[in-house]
């Protein structure tokens, strides 16, 4: 079973694409994280989490998701990460939450997406992303590969470097930079509610036709990237910056 944490679709293309491999089938984590159910999950096939990288570890909302969840039938588990250039640590913090849930860890395979954190970084022009996902292709191609034939992945290099950036960095970014009062709408919203649907926490609701943002924020982009007007910001930092939303799998 295939079961991925998306915001802007780089963790849902790998993960549909690996499953579209695997022959396997692929659960959208957010539809239990929104309506704040356990989810009782049974695979008799290895798992496979799909996840991108939050400041060099999982996503806490993700991690949360999977400690909660009942996860019965095979107990072998595979971790793709996307992310803009590195995992850093995260194989340690990985690890240790397979031994909490009784899973044996199959490894940790990085895929390098587009980025799309354009609250602090700037995304890539729709040109790039596309030859920076096929770039990509054959990483997960190689991972689905290596799942299918039931090996481990590569063992990821873990230095101080990495333990600096998963383990010190991680608690400063939530800390720092998820303070969702930040985002608001412009005139150019047009009431749509894209957002809203789109919002991987539930975290917005419509006032006047006007999203209005909650405490329960990720920072996933999600709502930011996929206005039809570009009509969200997050305080100055996303002003003229290019929003990115990938492209979603298509099996040839």
């Amino acid at each position: 079973m295939v079961i991925f944490f998306s915001g802007t679709g780089n963790s849902e293309y790998c993960a549909r694409y690996i499953a579209s491999i695997i022959g396997d089938e692929v659960i959208d984590s957010a539809v239990y994280i929104r309506s704040k159910q356990i989810a009782q999950l049974c695979s008799e096939k290895p798992w496979v989490f799909v996840t991108p990288t939050y400041s060099w570890q999982i996503p806490r909302v993700f991690k949360s998701f999977l400690r909660q969840s009942s996860l019965s039938g095979n107990k072998n588990a595979y971790f793709v990460m996307t992310c803009g250039g590195s995992i850093g640590g995260a194989a340690s913090g990985i690890l240790a939450l397979c031994r909490e849930k009784g899973l044996h860890f199959k490894g940790v395979a990085p895929i390098v997406m587009p980025e799309n954190l354009i609250t602090m970084f700037k995304a890539p022009p729709q040109e790039e992303a596309d030859r920076i996902v096929q770039k990509a292709v054959p990483d997960i191609e190689k991972a689905a590969k290596l799942i299918s034939e039931g090996r481990a992945f590569e063992k990821t290099k873990y230095n101080f470097l990495g333990f600096l950036e998963s383990e010190l960095s991680n608690p400063l970014f939530y800390k720092a930079a998820i303070k969702p009062e930040k985002f608001f709408s412009t005139d150019e919203c047009i009431g749509c509610g894209l957002c809203s649907r789109k919002c991987v926490m539930g975290n917005i609701t419509l006032k006047d036709a006007k999203p209005v943002w909650g405490s329960n924020c990720t920072q996933c982009m999600a709502c930011i990237a996929c206005c039809p007007k570009q009509a969200i910001e997050y305080g100055k930092s996303t002003k003229g910056k290019t929003r990115y939303y990938c492209k979603p799998f298509v099996k040839n």
